[in-house]
């Protein structure tokens, strides 16, 4: 059971505090609920843009990194569909630098033409190697737009393309940071070897003068049903050919999003899973194969996805893949579930014996409904029956609820 106790400070600011005294370290985790769904369509990559900026110096400390390194810290940070989350853990006698470091820039960047610039020829940079020059990275920019009609999971969280990122001005971000980097639109989850009561005092000696600013309020379309399969073919300059199939699914908080959720380890979830045994060990049409959800917070999907042997063609594929999910509808049964849950449990609590895990969940599961999350997630899953199991299956995983990319090998 993790403890931790929550509070806001009068500028909005959400702290959840989580002491630990037997670990010699702390964890800083600040999340903001801002993520590439609130973005502008003819404006996109911001939110994963800002992230980088946030790393270039902020109003009174020019540049992040090296007094964290002094003091004996490391940090990184993430940009998705929903949230930017930034972290650091450092030595618990230097818990103020991390909050001195994380509050100034919270309160304002250092602005400036020259590191907008700096940063914007980062992202440009990863935008091509990650996405257009790597095997397979352009495939889920091919898959959005096409799969999601009117949500903003139609573009990634790099942007819908490079020109996006080249137009971004000064002034565009300044916007995006007093629209969205407020104490009010943040929750401040600090956890580790430091007395609760004395957190409460540092935080607010660095937090509480941040003055309060209104968050702009995101009003995001929903999403159509879908009524009919889509196809997409693409030909590239690959190893083999590659498949990939998507359906939309619920929302995190929706009651079918555990069992969604635990379809995706039944199919693919180690050496014993449907699709690994079927598609792989039995049939060998697959050299590799995944499922996996996105979790979303707003309804999203959930994907499979396999590289192709080259001895056979899609529609080898998708027969025995059909095969394989029709196995699982008429066999799957409680114990195989069980023995899925007692592996998610079991990586669950491997994860929270680190401190930084346990201040990064405790954001995660606070910016989706409730920090206790961290203690209760596994609940509904573990209520999960094979009926449910196959009422998703009749429910989502249908085919005109999906799309398909063929993503060939160009010959």
């Amino acid at each position: 059971m993790i403890t931790f106790e929550t509070y806001f400070l009068d500028n909005g600011l959400k702290v959840i505090l989580h002491e630990n005294l037997s670990v010699h370290k702390v964890a800083v985790n600040v999340l903001y609920r801002v993520g590439s769904r609130n973005e502008n369509k003819d404006l996109t990559g911001l939110a994963h843009l800002f992230e980088h900026l946030m790393f270039s110096g902020s109003k009174n400390i020019p540049e992040y990194d090296t007094p964290l390194q002094l003091a004996g810290g490391q940090n990184n940070a993430f940009t998705s569909t929903d949230i930017t989350n930034y972290y650091l853990v450092l030595p618990a006698n230097q818990i103020e630098t991390g909050l001195w470091l994380e509050s100034d820039r919270m309160l304002e960047l250092a602005f400036s033409q020259k590191s907008l610039d700096i940063q914007k020829s980062v992202v440009i940079e990863e935008f091509k190697q990650r996405y257009l020059n790597q095997p397979y990275g352009d495939a889920f920019l091919l898959i959005r737009p096409v799969h999601f009609q009117v949500h903003p999971y139609q573009w990634a969280t790099i942007g819908k393309d490079i020109s996006h990122i080249e137009k971004v001005t000064l002034e565009d971000i300044k916007s995006f940071f007093y629209n969205y980097y407020s104490p009010a639109n943040a929750t401040l989850v600090v956890a580790g070897g430091v007395p609760i009561e004395e957190m409460k005092k540092l935080v607010e000696k660095w937090f509480g003068s941040i003055p309060y600013r209104e968050v702009k309020k995101t009003v995001l379309p929903q999403e159509p049903p879908q009524n009919e399969a889509k196809k997409i073919v693409a030909e590239r300059e690959v190893p083999v050919s590659a498949f990939y199939r998507c359906y939309h699914v619920p929302e995190r908080t929706h009651p079918h999003h555990a069992a969604c959720d635990l379809i995706t380890d039944l199919l693919s979830n180690g050496k014993n899973s449907r699709l690994y045994k079927h598609l792989i060990l039995k049939t060998k049409v697959a050299t590799s194969v995944n499922a996996y959800h996105w979790g979303a917070y707003d309804p999203g999907m959930l994907t499979i996805e396999a590289k192709i042997n080259p001895e056979f063609t899609f529609d080898d594929f998708e027969k025995e893949l059909k095969i394989a999910m029709e196995e699982l509808y008429q066999t799957v049964d409680d114990k195989e579930i069980e023995r899925m849950n007692n592996q998610l449990e079991s990586m669950s609590l491997f994860g929270n014996t680190s401190i930084m895990n346990v201040a990064m969940n405790l954001a995660i599961y606070d910016s989706i409904k409730e920090p206790n999350l961290i203690n209760t997630w596994q609940e509904p899953y573990w209520k999960v029956t094979p009926d449910d199991i196959r009422m998703v299956l009749d429910t989502y995983l249908k085919p005109e609820n999906s799309t398909t990319l063929y993503y060939v090998r160009k010959i």
